[in-house]
């Protein structure tokens, strides 16, 4: 079975908000998000949908920074 893939315009709108091209270049080169890294296809960069949910649903699970100053 395989695993669908979907190409950076599609996930930056459809499952990451809207966020600028810029934006997923910060991701990708911050270590500390352990953002998932693209596949390469025809110079085309391609992401497993899956890995990106599962990056998402653990970053919901994380402590915001604001709410750690705050308290």
């Amino acid at each position: 079975m395989t695993e669908k893939r979907i190409q950076a315009k599609a996930m930056r709108v459809n499952l990451l908000g809207g966020i600028s091209d810029m934006t997923l270049w910060r991701y990708l080169n911050d270590e500390a998000l352990n953002f998932p890294q693209p596949i390469y296809i025809n110079r085309r960069r391609l992401w497993r949908e899956g890995d990106v949910i599962a990056w998402l649903e653990s970053q919901a699970t994380k402590t915001p920074v604001a709410a750690l100053v705050a308290a």
